[in-house]
């Protein structure tokens, strides 16, 4: 196994441009950083081509099983410096584990609707924080797929994985335009459950145990008129404060979340 302790090394340098959007659009690859992410990358059945090591930043004794299942895999394994490893790290505290892998291309015919399909689609977000945080909340309610519609941030940012807490690869993420998506949605038969502060009815009183799309828009303007005038239901989530609306990751967990207690409670009364 090679060590690396140069930051000018040829290896050093690309992982480092990976960071940046344009070499990730052009190579399509991109890192994952940390335990538990490359965890649920190997259990996603995500590509790690490279993965750089420094075991004096492991956190746990779990590591070596990690590493061993795959470089089985075919993995090529690199070892680093500890100072090093703290400069390429992309953590204020690194765990000593960063990969390279491959990144995954879905279409919207690639998604597997269950029997009540239910799908979170989120519009042009620009934070990569809230994009991996609305991921995490999807994942935690077992949506069919996430659709990032006229993206801004790079589902593949650094910052959208360490977010997401890997759930990244657990959830099908798909990426398409805003007017395919309502095309699909529309022959599908999905309602398109809009978020505004000025929908008449509150987001408990809808109906929402059918198929379903919740749609959050953009964390300054909120939803596009196009997707608002073709949305089936509109709901709003009561502010009784001075603001007028919420983080749009705040939001979306919370929709998400009344989904599931109303299937929970359809399902219990079956």
């Amino acid at each position: 196994m090679e060590t690396l302790t140069s930051s000018h090394n040829p290896k050093i340098k690309q992982l480092l441009r990976l960071r940046e959007r344009r070499e990730r659009d052009r190579l399509h690859y991109f890192l994952i950083e940390g335990y538990r992410e490359l965890l649920r990358a190997v259990d996603g059945d995500i590509d790690i081509d490279q993965l750089f090591i420094s075991p004096e930043h492991f956190l746990g004794s779990n590591e070596k099983t990690l590493i061993e299942k795959l470089v089985s895999r075919g993995t090529e394994l690199f070892s680093v410096s500890p100072s090093l490893f703290s400069k390429i790290s992309y953590r204020d505290r690194p765990d000593g584990l960063i990969g390279v892998a491959k990144q995954q291309k879905r279409s919207l015919k690639d998604i597997t609707l269950s029997s009540q399909p239910f799908l979170m689609i989120a519009e042009a977000i620009e934070k990569p924080g809230n994009l991996g945080t609305i991921l995490r909340s999807s994942d935690a309610v077992g949506v069919d797929a996430f659709i990032v519609c006229d993206r801004c941030t790079d589902v593949y940012n650094p910052n959208v994985v360490r977010s997401s807490v890997g759930t990244l690869f657990t959830v099908p993420v798909v990426e398409a335009e805003s007017e395919e998506t309502i095309h699909w949605l529309k022959e599908k038969k999905i309602q398109i459950v809009a978020t505004t502060p000025h929908a008449s009815q509150e987001y408990t009183d809808v109906d929402l145990t059918g198929p379903v799309a919740i749609v959050v828009g953009t964390e300054q303007l909120g939803l596009s008129e196009k997707w608002l005038k073709t949305s089936d239901i509109s709901l709003r989530i009561p502010m009784k404060g001075k603001a007028d609306s919420l983080n749009v990751a705040t939001a979306s967990t919370l929709l998400l979340y009344e989904v599931l207690r109303q299937r929970s409670h359809q399902n219990s009364l079956l």
